[in-house]
């Protein structure tokens, strides 16, 4: 795992030194097989880019991070004892769940917004942050499921949180468990939710593990065949410190009982 001063090293202009460095991990020495992650845990923008053009009302929104995600993950790591990852800065600034190239990496528009800051970027301005942000959080999960491959087979959790209505629709669900064809931990976690809860339940809502829609699972556990989930908790539900600690200890109840399953330790197919 790299340093703090060996992180910011890498840096070329965009992270200046009172910024924090692109990742942080929690509780590296966690004994659980679970590595989880945080992809939009943060609405930090490097001082460099100052506010990309938005007013703080919409730095506090959905298209900024996801609400509540960071605090819920914190408390699974503590719960599960499993070490987790979080990147450090807005998906607005580069999302870490998109590929890069893509028209969703840095958004010029998001849920109707203008980011002005993100309007006609030049290729060095996308290369720094790309380099900087994304790949430094990238291979800090890589490294970190390389060093629990050498002990066994690690299970990717991926936590994020979904808006209440989007498009003028409101979405039921209170949590989705999405998952490609794997289903090891998707079933099983569905089945202990249903059966202990009465909170509606979105098998691959309000997206879907199957669309090649995302990065991080995709890039970090498909190919590899690690036992994974993506976890979309609805915001309203986790937006302050009670509901963020009552879905942890829900969503942490339910993964120590799936996690228990040998069949969580081994590869796919």
């Amino acid at each position: 795992m790299a340093t703090s001063s060996a992180i910011l090293a890498e840096s070329a202009g965009l992270l200046g030194p009172d910024d924090p460095p692109p990742y942080r991990v929690l509780n590296p020495g966690g004994s659980s097989h679970a590595v989880l992650i945080c992809d939009h845990a943060s609405n930090r923008i490097p001082k460099a880019l100052g506010d990309l053009g938005l007013e703080p009302a919409n730095r506090g929104r959905h298209i900024a991070y996801d609400i509540g995600a960071s605090a819920v993950t914190e408390s699974l790591s503590a719960r599960l004892d499993a070490v987790a990852l979080f990147c450090s800065y807005s998906r607005l600034v580069i999302d870490p769940n998109r590929p890069t190239g893509d028209l969703t990496s840095i958004r010029e528009i998001s849920d109707g917004t203008i980011v002005p800051g993100n309007r006609a970027l030049s290729p060095q301005e996308i290369d720094a942050r790309t380099k900087e942000i994304f790949q430094p959080y990238h291979r800090s999960i890589a490294a970190v499921i390389g060093e629990r491959r050498r002990e066994g087979v690690p299970a990717l959790i991926s936590v994020h949180s979904f808006t209440h209505f989007m498009a003028g629709h409101e979405r039921p669900w209170h949590i989705g468990v999405l998952s490609n064809r794997d289903r090891r931990i998707a079933d099983p976690l569905l089945a202990w939710l249903g059966a202990h809860t009465k909170a509606g339940l979105g098998d691959n809502k309000p997206y879907s593990g199957m669309d090649p829609y995302g990065y991080s699972v995709e890039t970090h556990a498909l190919p590899a065949g690690l036992p994974n989930i993506l976890l979309e908790i609805r915001q309203d539900l986790i937006r302050d410190q009670a509901g963020q600690a009552e879905w942890a200890a829900i969503i942490g109840d339910a993964l120590e009982a799936v996690l228990a399953d040998p069949a969580t330790r081994t590869l796919f197919g």
